[in-house]
């Protein structure tokens, strides 16, 4: 098969032979050609789409010594009227070139080599043989990187055998041995790749990195090229002009107020939880009142609905500590789930831990505790009120 992107990668349409229809093991239908500029998925890089006679592909793979095109439907006639998805092919090709020239800088300036590569829909990422990665390295390989941009220096490809190799400053060693496709940026880049790239760095337009972390003993460097760094600025802008209005505050103050902001949002969370627990300190206080004597003990019980088990555990411990004579079972009606927590001061000679033991396979759930205080959940095979009733019976 003729693979006409190594010719050309500016092909936007071309002519074609269908030679075969067929489904793979997936029941996925796809069609071969006797030439085609469609990018297979390889070295990093995703597939083409476009159509074949108004057919959308939607897939293309490398497979068997045949390039398959995946199509939506079979397609009638023999004759086939290719056409790319320009905006992709395009969008590829600065990422991939860009990706070269930021590897390379890394090389040249740090001596990072580059282990992995993916470029995705929205973000490229390469993966630096680093554990460690500053600011200042970042900004030095970005600037370098836009300055061989800047230059429009030429993007070469040429086919070379293995005994050949010697020739070239490779930034790593091809992985196959024959039929070597070189991508060249004279005086800065020499490298194996077959994928699609521009005629010149230019083209590119710019790279722009936006964020770096360590993966294991690996750097991965996030990063947009060409009309994905307008894209992304846009996308900023965009963002930073909502959140000066929101905070009314210009650009270059908005991480001061938004600091500001967060800080007094804490001091407010904090007042509230305390005035929180003030509140449910003086609804255990009247839970008391209305407690059952059992001997010399307070049997406390109450039901409650949609009410956060976080409040629960509140309060049993404000009563328990209240009244060390108390028992507390309090129960959680959340719809679809049942929550109780079982708590007791300090007198009563009751375990906690196995009324709960009791009370979780009767709504067949999980829970936990000391022989103080304890919880679970569950589904609600029992009424809420249904469980409150047993939990107190094994105390009255």
């Amino acid at each position: 098969m003729k693979k006409l992107y190594y010719e050309n990668p500016y092909i936007k349409s071309f002519h074609a032979v269908i030679e075969k229809q067929a489904e793979d093991e997936q029941g996925r239908l796809y069609a071969v050609l006797n030439q085609t500029a469609f990018y297979p998925t390889g070295g990093g890089q995703p597939h083409d789409i476009g159509t074949i006679n108004d057919i959308k592909v939607i897939d293309v793979e490398e497979m068997d010594g045949e390039i398959r095109h995946y199509i939506e439907h079979p397609i009638s006639q023999a004759e086939a009227v290719c056409s790319i998805d320009w905006e992709r092919r395009l969008d590829h090709m600065q990422q991939h070139t860009g990706q070269h020239i930021l590897s390379a800088a890394f090389a040249e300036n740090f001596g990072y080599m580059t282990v992995g590569f993916h470029l995705g829909k929205d973000i490229v990422t390469i993966d630096l043989d680093t554990k460690e990665l500053t600011e200042e390295q970042v900004h030095s390989a970005e600037a370098l990187s836009n300055s061989i941009i800047f230059e429009n220096r030429p993007v070469e490809t040429k086919w070379v055998d293995a005994a050949e190799l010697v020739q070239y400053p490779l930034r790593k060693q091809p992985a196959v041995q024959e039929n070597i496709r070189l991508v060249i940026i004279p005086d800065f880049d020499y490298n194996g790749c077959g994928g699609t790239h521009p005629v010149s760095t230019g083209q590119v337009s710019a790279v722009k990195i936006l964020d770096w972390e360590r993966q294991k003993k690996k750097t991965r460097v996030s990063f947009v090229c060409g009309n994905r760094v307008l894209q992304n600025l846009h996308q900023k802008n965009k963002t930073v002009k909502a959140l000066s209005q929101l905070l009314s505050a210009p650009e270059n103050e908005l991480a001061m107020v938004a600091n500001r902001v967060l800080e007094h949002g804490k001091a407010v969370e904090k007042e509230l939880e305390e005035a929180k627990l003030t509140l449910i300190k003086y609804e255990g206080i009247e839970l008391l009142k209305e407690a059952k004597m059992a001997g010399n003990q307070k049997v406390v019980g109450k039901v409650f609905h949609g009410r956060p088990i976080q409040d629960l555990q509140n309060l049993a411990r404000q009563i328990a500590a209240h009244s060390p004579e108390s028992i507390i079972f309090l129960i959680n009606d959340g719809g679809e789930k049942l929550q109780f927590v079982c708590a007791k001061g300090s007198e009563p000679d009751f375990s906690m831990k196995e009324i709960s033991a009791k009370l979780l396979p009767m709504i067949d759930g999980k829970g936990g505790g000391n022989e103080s205080f304890a919880q679970g959940g569950g589904e609600p095979i029992l009424t809420a009120e249904s469980l409150l009733d047993k939990a107190i019976g094994y105390v009255i």
